[in-house]
């Protein structure tokens, strides 16, 4: 049995033992992807209480664990992002054997999640269609650049790639500048997020008929979908969107703003925020000027509107601004660096630090999870595996003695 963590600050490195379920205990995870977005699904699955098995090359492992640096003590930071809350198990996908374990594992699972190309494990015969007639309540989830169909549906699909075919670098950056990609792999995290949404609908259709299906998510369709607003946009108007750095296309003033002392995000969103805006900068008769009245003059006058509020907001300091603005309601916040942000009391209080015990590394820090359950709070069980941590355990799970093992490790199966 395994004691449940809850996230700790790393502030007071407070520690606390608690014994509730999560909201997915008793959920088997069978997770055969590897990088980013099948592992940053399965993490969250399991961070809900899912027992997750990441299976992993049996020579090489998830590429990400040699992605670095930095490294900490042989352990690629990058792995240790998405692979909490996992047990870890070598396997040779490519033998018989290792064909065998993989089956019999996903005969005792509730879902698998994958990430090969496009028809690879259903030629192996491990593919959703060969596995499901052992295990009809089986969620299989596949997540490929392209998806299953279309042209492109055997191609290769990198999180960078997908930012430019989507559209999404053409709308980010400078309005005279290149176009730039998002900081993170945006479409990586979009598609884990996207997967996780379609497995857990997936399991309440077989809670009510008992019969699982197949997930087919593409990083390509999932980033698609999130350009949201920007794609509606082109959609309704035919006109192509393009690049306005930190503006906002609907919504003025929206924007980064010098100030006295550097840069302050302000995010004014509605007519009343306005009047609200104009007041807190000394000008309130700004808000009954024609011209800025409602979003739309003001859109239409953005440049006049941000000159004015660029010359009032360079008279004061960051902190005196946001005290000024913080009074009168209008979001705003400066921009941080990440060392800043993990020091901001906020993110401190809402326990976005989580440390975890791992036999490699002390006082392991990862970023704790945005899910805060009241009945089913999520829980730190264990730590990133190490390279085939589980494998030996795994297999005596499902029948395998000593003897058979040492074989199988002989014969490069495991």
């Amino acid at each position: 049995m395994f004691v449940l963590l809850a996230p700790f600050c790393i502030s007071n490195s407070r520690k606390v033992v608690i014994s509730v379920k999560g909201a997915l205990d008793g959920i088997r995870i069978l997770d055969a992807s590897r990088v980013l977005a099948g592992p940053f699904c399965s993490m969250i699955l399991g961070d809900l209480g899912a027992e997750v098995i990441k299976i992993e090359h049996f020579e090489s492992g998830d590429e990400t664990r040699g992605w670095g640096p930095p490294f900490v003590n042989g352990e690629s930071a990058y792995y240790l992002c998405a692979n909490r809350n996992k047990q870890s198990m070598t396997l040779n996908l490519k033998s018989e054997e290792g064909k065998e374990i993989f089956s019999k594992l996903a005969a005792t699972s509730d879902i698998v999640v994958q990430n090969f190309k496009s028809g690879t494990l259903e030629k192996m015969g491990l593919g959703y269609p060969q596995l499901k007639a052992n295990n009809p309540g089986l969620i299989f989830a596949s997540i490929t650049g392209f998806g299953s169909t279309g042209p492109y549906k055997d191609l290769p699909g990198y999180d960078f790639i997908i930012q430019a075919m989507s559209g999404l670098m053409s709308i980010t950056g400078e309005p005279d500048g290149n176009p730039v990609k998002v900081g993170v792999a945006i479409a990586d995290v979009l598609t884990g997020l996207y997967t996780c949404i379609g497995i857990l609908g997936a399991l309440q259709h077989r809670n009510t008929t008992g019969q699982g299906q197949e997930i087919d998510i593409s990083l390509m369709d999932c980033q698609v979908s999130s350009l949201i607003n920007v794609a509606s946009n082109y959609l309704c108007s035919g006109v192509v969107p393009k690049r306005m750095g930190n503006r906002h296309p609907n919504i003025t003033p929206y924007q980064v703003f010098k100030v006295k002392d550097g840069d302050l995000v302000i995010a004014v969103g509605n007519d009343q925020q306005f009047k609200r805006f104009a007041a807190a900068l000394g000008r309130p008769e700004l808000a009954e000027m024609e011209e800025f009245i409602h979003n739309e003059q003001r859109l239409q006058n953005t440049d006049i509107l941000i000159a004015i509020c660029e010359e009032l907001l360079s008279k004061k300091t960051k902190k005196e601004w946001k005290e000024v603005l913080d009074a009168a309601g209008i979001p705003n916040g400066p921009i941080n660096t990440v060392a800043e942000m993990f020091e901001d009391p906020q993110i401190k209080a809402r326990e976005m630090i989580v440390g975890m015990e791992h036999p490699l590394i002390d006082n392991l820090q990862l970023t704790g999870s945005p899910l805060k359950l009241s009945a089913t709070p999520v829980t730190m069980r264990r730590h990133p595996p190490l390279f085939g941590e589980h494998t030996e355990a795994l297999l005596e799970s499902i029948g395998y003695n000593s003897d058979e093992i040492s074989n199988l490790k002989q014969n490069k199966i495991i």
